[in-house]
């Protein structure tokens, strides 16, 4: 009879350990690391002399079909998918609390339902009253959707195999649990175990499959990163709290292209979609003023104009401020660093703002001339241009 072997997992990061410490070694959190039953009690030692059946192959010039998608009636949500919803599919939105995840999964069911499609939308968070005091607000209310509120894993999958659904939404994957491991929802392995299941449920009936994931103080989505690697699609919802604008990125899609975005604003009637963001995001821009510039980016296929605004002003803190909302706070720190050394222009003793207006976070910038001040560079060092 093949040993049972106990494993130690982090919590936090997911990474296995051999025995239990007090700190994790992979990312340096304190008290993250518990210990888990093995999810197979099955030997060890080989499959044995038994043969498997063959695989069938085929080659590379086999010509396939584009999938089936089906159009949920929210746009901006359907690009990011890379054009509907493709059955049979696994989608997981990660997202801060608050955001708008269940909103805008509410509103697309809502959606698919009204076009004929059999939605079932079961929350392990909250009871149904509180999802149809949500609906009623949205107006949403008439909607054919099928509503439920569970938190096991058996339970959950027994009526999705039972009602054959087309589109299932799980709200969220942190709630479930599964009898089979012995462990806290939340936990490592409750995750893996209950994201494995409803993938492969999701790929052999052929009803698509979202997953509603949180996300850790650093914005990655909680639980062991495999979830990411096994279901087909990841997007993330984000958006600045002092803001309206809300933004669902593509960050991996099996189905479409990765990047994509759809931008929404939040209103009092839910979210609503923004089919030019561009021209949203300039509406009060007027005459030029100093510090400010247009930045024309390409987020997936659409090219988006958004303007940035900056301000240096003199500072009585022995640290000077860096303050940045919408743009990454390490490029930013090196586009000030060449501008000190290749331009002379000194930042020390001044406090650096710099703003996005609208709250579109942008990823990957490139390198801006916020302001246009006559270049003063060493004779040894050719005079840098701004970027035009």
């Amino acid at each position: 009879m093949a040993k049972s072997v106990t494993s130690f997992t982090c919590s936090a990061c997911g990474a296995s350990h051999k025995k239990w410490a007090g700190r994790c070694d992979a990312c340096g959190e304190w008290n993250t690391i518990v210990e888990e039953a093995p999810l197979s009690q099955g030997p060890g030692r080989g499959l044995g002399a038994a043969r498997g059946k063959p695989v069938p192959l085929s080659g590379l010039d086999t010509k396939e079909p584009p999938p089936p998608r089906a159009q949920s009636g929210i746009e901006e949500f359907d690009r990011v998918l890379g054009g509907g919803i493709v059955p049979g599919s696994a989608v997981l939105v990660g997202g801060d609390p608050g955001i708008g995840k269940s909103t805008l999964l509410l509103q697309a069911a809502a959606a698919l339902a009204r076009r004929g499609g059999h939605v079932i939308y079961l929350s392990g968070e909250e009871a149904t009253a509180q999802v149809r005091m949500r609906a009623q607000r949205l107006g949403l209310a008439d909607a054919p959707v099928r509503l439920g509120a569970e938190t096991a894993l058996r339970n959950i999958l027994t009526t999705l195999d039972a009602e054959g659904a087309d589109l299932a939404v799980i709200d969220s994957i942190q709630t479930l649990w599964s009898d089979t491991v012995e462990a806290a929802p939340g936990s490592v392995g409750q995750v893996r175990s209950a994201a494995h299941e409803l993938v492969t449920f999701a790929k052999r009936s052929g009803t698509a499959i979202v997953l509603v994931g949180h996300v850790t103080k650093e914005g990655q989505i909680a639980g062991p990163r495999v979830v990411e690697h096994m279901v087909d699609t990841v997007l993330y919802f984000e958006g600045e709290r002092g803001h309206q604008f809300r933004i669902l990125r593509a960050v991996k899609n099996r189905f479409g292209p990765a990047d994509e975005i759809g931008v929404f604003e939040m209103t009092g009637g839910g979210l609503a979609e923004v089919r030019n963001p561009s021209a949203l995001f300039l509406s009060e821009r007027g005459t030029p003023n100093a510090g400010s510039a247009v930045f024309a980016g390409i987020e997936g296929t659409r090219p988006v104009l958004t303007e940035i605004q900056a301000l240096v002003a003199p500072s009585t803190l022995a640290s000077p401020r860096r303050t940045v909302v919408g743009l990454d706070s390490g490029r930013v720190s090196t586009i000030l660093a060449v501008l000190e050394a290749r331009c002379a222009i000194p930042f020390a003793g001044l406090d650096v703002f710099l703003n996005v207006a609208g709250g579109c976070v942008c990823r990957n910038p490139p390198p801006i001339w916020l302001s246009r001040p006559p270049c003063s560079a060493p004779a040894r060092i050719s005079p840098c241009r701004p970027r035009r």
